[in-house]
Order: C-alpha cells, then structure tokens, then sequence
C-alpha cells in the first residue's frame, strides 16, 4: 500500500475492532474487573491465615503451594487488565487510579506472605525430603522450594520481610513518574523536511522520521526530542537516580554485593556472563567501527552524525505494509517452525492478541504480555515500516513462547526467566531475516537486507549491550555515592557512545541525553538479555534451517518449558552454549562476516 494510504487515528474508538486486542478476554468490563479486585481484598489475610499452619506437614504445604498459585492467578489476570487499559490511554485517570489500587493490593499480599521464604529456610532439608516422599504430589515443587531454600543468606527474618515487601510499592515509584512523564506529558515539535514541511513526531514516528532519506528532516527530528529531553534532563536523573537508590536499598538490605548480584543470582545466573557480554563487545568494538564508517562512505557523510544512524544506506523501493500484509509475511518467515507453530499464529491474529495503532496517550513501543491464566496480547503502535514487521514477529515470539510455556507447564514453572526472554522474539526477526533475503530479487534488496542486518546486530548486540554497561556503571557510581546527576550521567553516556560507536560519527551533546529517554533503565537489569538472547537466536535461526526437524523439536521443547530447569540449561538444550560465552563470540564473528558481505556488495572496502 502507498504510505499516504495508511492509517491514522485521533481516537481509539476510531480504529476498527479488529485492529485493538481482546481486552474482553480477561474481564467483559471495567465493573467486572472492580468486583475481582473487591473480592481480592482478602487475599492478604488468607496468606496471614496459612502462617500457623502451612509448614506443619507435607499436606499442609502442598495446600498452601496450590493457593498461592490459585491467588497469584488471581492478582495476575486483575494487573493484566488494568495495566492493559490504562496502556490504552494514559490520559484515562480511572485507570490509574485502578493500577495504584492493584499496586497497592499486591504490596499487601506480599507483605502478608512475607513470613513463607524465611520458615522455608528454617525448615531442615531432612524433614523437607521425608515430605517429598511421604506425599509424591509435593515434589513437583522441589524445583521452585530448591530455588528459594538456595537463597537462605538472603532471606531476612519474617518481620523484616515483611517491611521489604511493603515498601514494593514505594520502589516502584521511579518507574510509574518516568512513564507519566514519558508518555503522558511530554510532546515534540513538528520536524521540519527539506520542503518546509512540517511532520508530527510522537514516540511511535520518531523511528520512522530516523529512517527518512531527507537529511534535513531526520536532524529535524532529532533536535526535536532531544531538546524536549533536555529541557527535563534534571528531573530526568533525579527520577533515573531514584530508581538506582532504591535498587540499592534492596541489595544492601538482602546483603547482595551490588544491585546487580541481586538482580541476577535469583534468576540462577552468574555474574561472568553479564561482565562476560560486555568484554566481548569491547573486544569486537572494531567490527563496529568498521561498519560505522561503511555506512558513512555509503551515504557520502563526512562526518556522519547521530541523526544518520538509521537511514537505510542502500536505496529501495518504498514499501509500506498494511498490517494484514505484514501478517501474511510474518506467516511464511515462520513456516520453518512448523505447520502447529503457525496455525496458532494465525489463531492469534484472529483472536486479536493484537492492539495495532498508535493514539494519542497510548503507552509508546510494543510489548507482549499476558500469561498465566489469560491469553497473551501484544501492544503495538504500527507504523506499516518494515521495522514495524520485524517488531510485529519480535512480539508474536514473545507471546508464543508464553503460550507454549503455560500450555505445557504447571504455573509454577509457566513464567520464563528474564535471560530466555527475548530468545524466542529474537529468532522469531532471523527467520524472518533469512525469509526476506531467500526472496529478495535482486543485489539491491540484498544489500539493503544485509543493512538491515548489520542494524540488527547494532540495535540489539552492541546498543542492549552498551545500555547494560551503562546501568552497570551508572548503579556502580551511585552506590559509591559518586555523582548521578544530570551531567555526570550525560558525560559517562557521551564516553560509551564514542567506545562503542567509534570515530565515523560525531558525537553531540545531545546523544549524550539518550539515557533519559529509555524506558528498560527501570527494569533492574533487563537489558543485557536482549544481547545474550540475540546471540542464542543467531544460533538457533541457523540451526532451525539447517537441520530441519531435530533442531525445530529441540527448540520447540525449550519454549515449552518455562522455568522448568535453570536458563542456562534450557539453552543448552536447544543447542546453545551461553555459559562460556561461546554463543556470543559465534555472533560478533557472523556480525563481522555480515559486514564484509556488504562491503563487497556495495564495492565499499577501506
């Protein structure tokens, strides 16, 4: 379709229902959800109740194992649907008004559970065995009592326990005023193109506007938001420094090393991966220096700016995707994951997992969520771009392996770890990659998938790296007291940028602000994941088309079981070897091949 052809929309009660999710899936509506969370109310007393008795006999515990799972059930499909509607329109004060509520509530079942994790821990592994065989239904929890009873000299006694889960709710202030802030308050000015033309800039369009061959629009747009960041950039670091203290308050309280160690031992992975990831990337830092510098002899910049770092360098056919095209693509790049993976693709689509258009107060980006007790749904600002299809099968990986994961699992083990979580998203945008360029007709279109490639590995390898480095550091400093204000922010981002990005593009006071603008800095930790998953499915993706039927079984049985063994294992499983490392050397060599490819390609050598 033609990009003047694509739609847009003022109001959500515009877009056709086909194009928002199936909100009605969790509850038929809003006074429904308002009883749930009524009736939830208890919940926090129920857990009280259990404290006297769930630790007396195998029967006991097993009792209370199956409420906790029946209550979290509960406080999971209530936070899915308010969460979900107020992503919606975060203009929409009833729905906040409805997520402190839900916030709040979960603070106090926490607190009220408080007291489970420390008499586990007093409990002796003699007495906790002779249970698992007295009662073989027990067992199928060991996995989940192992992985707490692990922790033991993390685990504070009950009362303090108790004060730590109260104060969930304070510590998840930083996040819900960066979203506000983010995606409620502020707005850009129109940027200008090379015609006097003005172009509306929202979250959703910056990316595209960044991709745009006219040089004079894309610095438009960039000057755009990073002015409008650096008019806040004080309260920006205030806020972003809020979010490190109280990472820190909670390490130091479970007597963790750093924000960091506790943030990654519950998650059952060591340290030396995550400083691992980073040495790698320093090490490969030249590959992508040299591709910087590709692209800039491609365009014909000297020098290159911040602005210019997405623009395709290879021209092509404008092509703008209706979202149904973009499924229909989406459908074919998937068919190597067999034909039960697809038809349930499809049934997705036709579910409406899918919330599709961008709207003014809608929560910027894409995600997926979902899970236990409710369907997967997926938000989207689709913008008919072919990043937008990648986004659009990066999200549908992330539901799916949701949905294998809790059809094949109990829901104990049904929620994955963060380090497998963006594996399934990330193969799900090779096989695509791989689709694309198996069709592609001409060098032309090589070239620009190749492009696009090298982006891939750039936004998602080196950048998530980079960003992880960043919130490692950064937290480094403000536990040591040192500065975290807005400039002293500024200047360590303005230093990684270089490290990273090299010299064929000039680095600016602005690019230095980006740190402001990135939601993942308030998810503890969250970003390095993206770098190690995008390794492992450079792995899997090559296996998958190489080896056919045994490397799509060993993959489809990771997805199919959530935390069931630790992360690590589960990978290894599949074939992929994280713990060395190997899996991300393997991916910088390809990136270096990848880029060679394109030299050659476009006659661009040094």
């Amino acid at each position: 379709m033609k990009k003047s052809d694509f739609p847009t929309y003022q109001h959500r009660e515009d877009i056709p229902e086909r194009y928002t999710w199936d909100i009605a899936s969790i509850f038929a509506s809003v006074e429904d959800c308002v009883k749930a969370i009524t009736d939830a109310q208890g919940l926090p007393e129920a857990y009280a109740a259990w404290e006297s008795k769930a630790l007396h006999s195998a029967q006991e515990l097993l009792g209370y194992l199956r409420f906790d799972d029946e209550a979290e059930l509960t406080l999971d499909r209530i936070g899915e649907y308010v969460f979900r509607r107020a992503d919606e329109d975060h203009t929409i004060s009833r729905f906040q008004d409805l997520k402190s509520q839900v916030v709040a509530l979960s603070a106090r079942t926490s607190a009220a559970a408080a007291w489970f994790e420390p008499a586990l821990m007093a409990l002796d592994d003699a007495t906790l065995e002779g249970w698992y065989q007295e009662l073989p239904a027990l067992a199928q929890y060991r996995r989940a009592l192992d992985k707490v009873r692990v922790l033991r000299d993390h685990v504070l006694p009950p009362a303090e326990e108790a004060l730590l889960a109260k104060a969930q709710e304070m510590a998840a202030g930083p996040g819900q005023v960066f979203s506000m802030l983010n995606d409620a308050d502020l707005t850009f000015p129109d940027a200008i193109d090379s015609q006097g033309k003005a172009h509306h800039v929202t979250h959703g369009s910056y990316g595209v506007l960044l991709q745009d061959k006219d040089r004079t629009l894309r610095e438009s747009a960039y000057h755009s938001v990073y002015g409008t960041y650096d008019k806040i950039k004080n309260t920006s670091a205030a806020v972003l420094g809020s979010q490190m203290k109280q990472l820190a308050f909670f390490a130091d309280a479970r007597h963790y090393g750093s924000s960091l160690e506790a943030s990654l031992a519950p998650t059952e992975i060591p340290l030396s991966v995550y400083d691992g990831l980073i040495d790698a990337v320093h090490q490969n830092a030249p590959t992508m220096h040299r591709y910087m510098s590709l692209r800039a002899r491609a365009l014909g910049l000297s020098p290159a700016r911040y602005w210019d770092v997405y623009v395709p360098i290879v021209d092509t056919p404008e092509r703008c995707y209706s979202f149904e095209e973009a499924c229909d693509l989406m459908l074919d790049a998937l068919a190597p994951l067999g034909e039960d993976y697809v038809a349930q693709v499809r049934k997705a689509i036709d579910e409406r997992w899918y919330d599709v258009y961008e709207t003014p107060g809608k929560a910027s980006g894409a995600y997926s969520s979902g899970g236990r007790g409710v369907r997967p749904l997926i938000l989207l600002n689709f913008q008919g771009a072919l990043e937008d299809v990648f986004t659009l099968v990066h999200e549908t990986g992330h539901s799916m392996h949701t949905f294998l994961t809790n059809r094949a699992q109990p829901t104990r083990y049904a929620a994955y770890e963060m380090f497998v979580a963006e594996v399934a998203s990330t193969t799900n945008e090779m096989l695509l990659m791989h689709h694309l360029f198996d069709h592609a007709t001409d060098d032309a279109m090589r070239a620009f998938l190749l492009d696009h490639l090298c982006n891939q590995f750039k936004s998602t390898l080196y950048r998530q790296t980079m960003f992880a480095e960043f919130e490692r550091d950064a937290n480094g400093a403000s536990a040591k007291g040192e500065g975290t204000g807005a400039d002293a922010l500024s200047e360590r981002y303005r230093a990684l940028n270089d490290l990273y990005y090299g010299p064929a593009n000039v680095s600016d006071g602005e690019i230095a602000l980006e740190w402001s603008r990135i939601p993942h800095f308030y998810y503890n930790y969250y970003v390095y994941v993206y770098a190690t998953s995008f390794a492992a499915a450079v792995a899997l993706s090559e296996r998958i088309l190489r080896e056919g039927e045994p490397a799509r079984k060993r993959y489809l049985e990771f997805l199919s079981s959530g935390n069931s063994r630790p992360p690590i294992d589960l990978l290894a499983g599949a074939g992929v070897d994280m713990a060395s490392g190997v899996a991300v050397s393997e991916a910088l060599a390809s990136f270096a091949q990848t880029v060679e490819r394109l030299e050659r390609l476009l006659a661009l050598t040094d």
